[in-house]
């Protein structure tokens, strides 16, 4: 008689990424529950202890064992993997390990003590009447919260002027994530240096420049693996993601690097049981490497590329650490050399119309060999009402696509561009996509 399936519940579980968890190595052992929408953990004003209730509600409602409790987004889900973990016994990376990650302000401080990697920064008094950077942080920089979704609220200043303007927007949207962050910290025997902090806290750093590269890796057992370089590629004259490609073509030596300064920021911080993705940038003029920001979580958006390119798509790594299992993933195996991920984004508001159908988005698929799409943008609405977008662009689709070489993937993801045909009527100047500039 077979064995029954284990329970996985999935924090935020989505559409997109079902099909991807059904793929891991032994997904015919496991059943995937949903757990909370996303738009229940990220929409609008985030309530952590109302979150906590309805999932316990679920959880201790449901007939069966609960085996795990996994998620791939970032807060709250990371900090709820966390909490539930201890409520249930579930197998995660403590608490306060995944808090050092995402409270941008205490990462740098625990950074610091490892590695010399990383920007000059300092905190933001956005209650003073001439808000002011910090001593010692020179423009040009970024203003960013704490924690934010994406790169919500986060701001490149040149300027004295610019400064005052961010930190303005900044505190008038800072609590939706701030104040449910500020009832994570209480459950934390906080550290001196961060004393007084809170979480509603503004950071500023200086800008760093050059190539930006994210590593994926994960903990077992208190070993530290780094099973993944991937390059983040930019639309021109813009802090806008254009694709992550993988694998990296920065050279080895840099690549070791990458792999060296990852395993000590994660060990300082404590992790175990857990994946992570960390975001750099390299710059081969200097040959320096900047830590830009700790992710206590895999990339779901990298799932594909790995499956693409390694044959398993990195959800395995997280169900496999959720029971003490190997997460290793296969090496080269998959039916690509290379795969991108690929956001099509539009600068500047409008209406979208002529968004194509599932239909015609399958069918696009199955023209092109190699290729997933997500369709974001929805017909007749307009982009600034769909939630999460960062400060500077829309994003109107993500398109996944492997192949033989970076030529490839660009020729497939034009092709898909051209075959969605999404037309907008702009509502402010200057709306277009920049991919081909």
């Amino acid at each position: 008689m077979a064995a029954p399936r284990k329970n996985v519940f999935v924090l935020g579980l989505d559409d997109a990424n079902v099909p991807t968890l059904n793929s891991i190595p032994g997904a015919a052992n496991y059943r995937f529950h949903p757990l909370l929408t996303v738009e229940e953990l990220q929409g609008g004003e985030v309530s952590v202890p109302e979150l906590l209730d309805k999932a316990q509600g679920i959880l201790d409602s449901f007939d069966g064992s609960i085996d795990a409790i996994v998620g791939y987004w970032d807060f709250p889900v990371s900090t709820l993997v966390a909490m539930l973990g201890d409520r249930y016994g579930t197998r995660s990376t403590s608490l306060e390990s995944v808090v050092k990650c995402e409270h941008k302000y205490w990462s740098r401080l625990e950074q610091q003590k490892v590695i010399d990697e990383h920007p000059r920064f300092g905190r933001v008094d956005l209650d003073a009447d001439d808000p002011r950077p910090p001593e010692g942080v020179r423009f040009p920089m970024w203003l960013k919260p704490a924690l934010s979704y994406s790169s919500e609220l986060a701001y490149s200043v040149k300027d004295q002027d610019e400064f005052r303007e961010a930190c303005a927007r900044i505190k008038e949207g800072i609590s939706r994530v701030g104040r449910p962050f500020e009832y994570i910290l209480q459950q934390l025997d906080l550290p001196p240096e961060m004393d007084g902090v809170g979480a509603q806290v503004c950071l500023a750093e200086e800008a760093i420049s050059g190539v930006q590269v994210a590593v994926e890796g994960y903990v077992h057992r208190g070993e530290v693996t780094v099973y993944g370089v991937l390059d983040s590629i930019n639309y021109p004259d813009s802090s806008c993601f254009l694709r992550h490609q993988y694998p990296s073509g920065l050279p080895e030596p840099v690549v070791r690097r990458l792999h060296d300064v990852s395993k000590r920021v994660i060990r300082q911080v404590g992790m175990d049981s857990a994946t992570f993705s960390i975001e750099y940038f390299y710059d081969p003029g200097t040959d320096a490497i900047n830590l830009l920001e700790i992710n206590p979580r895999h990339s779901q958006s990298h799932a594909e590329l790995f499956a693409y390119v390694d044959g398993v798509p990195n959800h395995h790594c997280m169900v496999s650490l959720a029971f003490d299992e190997d997460p290793a993933l296969p090496y080269r195996e998959g039916p690509y050399a290379t795969a991108a991920k690929w956001y099509y984004r539009w600068f500047a508001d409008g209406v979208s119309h002529q968004v194509p159908t599932p239909e015609e988005v399958e069918r696009i698929e199955r023209e092109n060999p190699g290729v997933h799409i997500d369709v974001l943008a929805e017909e007749g609405r307009k982009l600034s009402e769909v939630t999460d977008q960062d400060s500077y662009s829309y994003e109107l689709a993500h398109i996944s696509t492997g192949g033989d070489s970076e030529e490839d993937l660009r020729r497939k993801y034009d092709r898909c561009v051209a075959a969605l045909g999404l037309a907008f009527d702009d509502t402010e100047p200057g709306g277009r996509d920049l991919t081909n500039d």
